[in-house]
């Protein structure tokens, strides 16, 4: 049944005294090996995802595609999953709705749903969406805006534009807000004290530590496609030494093969 860890879910994001921290996977066997490392949930992220089904990141991945990926790691995850939607592959707030609601279904207890370079209204219309298409399924909407990573151009400061639509996202429905590119204490603490939803970040350069992040209000940090690049970047560099009669690299330390083959043949 869909949604069990819901209720798990949400009370990881309210203890003052921790953050959750979600490691990104792109499929199965990334999303159980992170669950057996300790992970307490796990996310996807988009791009890592897309990018493992064979396209690019922004926009381009089948919705049939992040379904058939998502059921494959909730059938082996014990752990509560959120699903990275992007934008929600679709201008058409229903279309949303509908891919949302099938999301769930399929097993993840949450969302990412992120308004891009759009006008809030967009994304304030799909959020009143999915929770119409989920008829009172429980589903964590974690509504990120890219006032930041995308560094729009807004008629006030970064973090007043965030809050402002921060709030608006809130009333709409969403549990949650992400503030990826965000990394200037002063204005965490400033977005922390002004939106009453949990705060999301994305670790990348420049980010303070993550106590730091926490005394300031910060309830989630996820790592984005970063441990998908680390994992890729070494079997590329790998090959590229294979290719040049170098073994040692494919020699050395690795992942435990029989390992890797219990965690996957174990019953979830």
């Amino acid at each position: 049944m869909p949604n069990l860890h819901h209720p798990q879910f949400l009370q990881l994001h309210q203890s003052p005294s921790s953050i959750l921290l979600l490691p990104n996977a792109w499929d199965a066997a990334s999303a159980k090996l992170f669950e057996a490392s300790g992970a307490a949930a796990v996310a996807t992220s988009s791009a890592s995802l897309a990018w493992a089904s064979g396209y690019a990141d922004g926009g381009a991945l089948p919705p049939d595609e992040l379904l058939h990926a998502v059921s494959n790691i909730t059938r082996v995850l014990k752990v509560p999953l959120t699903v990275d939607m992007e934008d929600g592959y679709s201008d058409d707030p229903a279309e949303v709705g509908r891919l949302a609601a099938a999301v769930a279904s399929a097993g993840a207890v949450g969302i990412n749903l992120e308004d891009g370079s759009g006008a809030p209204a967009l994304l304030i219309e799909k959020i009143h969406a999915i929770r119409a298409a989920l008829k009172g399924t429980p589903l964590f909407i974690n509504a990120r805006t890219d006032v930041y990573l995308r560094k729009l151009k807004v008629d006030s400061t970064p973090a007043h534009a965030s809050i402002a639509r921060l709030k608006l996202y809130q009333q709409a429905g969403a549990d949650g807000v992400f503030v990826p590119g965000l990394t200037a204490l002063p204005d965490v603490r400033d977005i922390c004290e002004a939106v009453a939803l949990p705060l999301n970040l994305m670790a990348m350069p420049g980010l303070p530590p993550i106590a730091e992040l926490q005394a300031a209000g910060v309830r989630r940090l996820s790592v984005g496609p970063a441990p998908f690049q680390v994992a890729y970047e070494h079997a590329r560099t790998s090959v590229e030494a294979l290719l040049k009669q170098d073994l040692s690299p494919l020699l050395g330390p690795k992942l435990d093969y029989s390992a890797m083959n219990a965690l996957l043949g174990s019953k979830s």
